[in-house]
């Protein structure tokens, strides 16, 4: 699968930093304003809002696009906003698998709050979208400064490890259509309306299997009358009907972020 060249560089100058993308953030606000296009944002307190908002920076997030690669030096944190993410873990015979989502819930980059410049994964967008990003000199240094962003962002860490470890028992123990129907409902999550643009070859891509198995269990899904789907788009007709299709594990991973960020999150 061809996939696109990441745009996560170290050469940007602070300076060249020190901004927000007018343009795009004057459009957002017809719809929300800055704070709310990412729920980390939302939960921030007043002090440590102030002190990143100069250094955000509005980014498109296509489809395919590389976030980061293993060992990569991650010179930017991303926080997603109608873009989803997958956190992909790479085989060296080249198979994949997706661990881990990410959407306007969180952040990608949780490795330098841990004192790392780099993990072993891949940050892949699979749903094309928009977000923020902002330098990750920068956030460390309010992160190293703040104990209220220390909880905030320790609490999510401690959400995506929940999600990393499902997923993992997820994939070894349940149907592809199980599977699947975790995956769609993880990124209805994370988007607006029921519907998705995700192609069979990227979901056997993130589950890690064969086309063929992903189009017998669409099928599956189709024919119980829970989702529709034709050329990359899926829309799901029957959420609660999907639910019940779906493992535990969507469910457990869904009460663990409840429990942990939630209430941080409406406050």
């Amino acid at each position: 699968m061809r996939m696109h060249e990441t745009v996560d560089s170290s050469s940007n100058s602070l300076s060249a930093m020190n901004f927000i993308n007018r343009e795009f953030v004057s459009n957002q606000k017809a719809l929300s304003p800055l704070k709310d296009q990412n729920r980390l944002f939302k939960a921030m307190s007043d002090t440590d809002w102030q002190r990143i908002l100069p250094y955000i920076e509005a980014v498109d997030l296509p489809v395919e696009m590389i976030l980061s690669t293993s060992n990569m030096k991650r010179s930017h944190v991303y926080f997603p906003s109608t873009a989803v993410v997958s956190i992909l873990h790479e085989l060296k015979e080249g198979a994949s698998t997706e661990v881990a989502v990410i959407g306007n819930e969180g952040l990608v980059g949780v490795c330098i709050f841990m004192d790392s410049e780099s993990s072993s994964s891949v940050a892949m967008v699979k749903i094309a979208g928009s977000g923020y990003r902002i330098k990750s000199s920068i956030i460390l240094e309010v992160f190293n400064q703040s104990r209220s962003l220390q909880n905030l962002i320790l609490h999510f860490t401690q959400a995506l490890i929940t999600q990393i470890t499902q997923t993992a028992v997820c994939n070894r123990h349940h149907l592809i259509d199980q599977q699947l129907s975790r995956i769609l409902l993880s990124s209805l999550d994370r988007l607006q309306g029921n519907e998705i643009r995700l192609t069979q070859e990227m979901i056997a891509l993130l589950l890690g299997v064969r086309r063929e198995g992903v189009t017998g269990a669409a099928l599956k899904l189709q024919a119980s009358h829970l989702i529709k789907y034709a050329r990359g788009h899926i829309t799901v007709v029957d959420r609660t009907g999907l639910e019940h299709q779906s493992c535990e594990c969507y469910q457990v991973v869904k009460k663990e972020y409840a429990r942990l960020l939630t209430a941080r999150m409406t406050t």
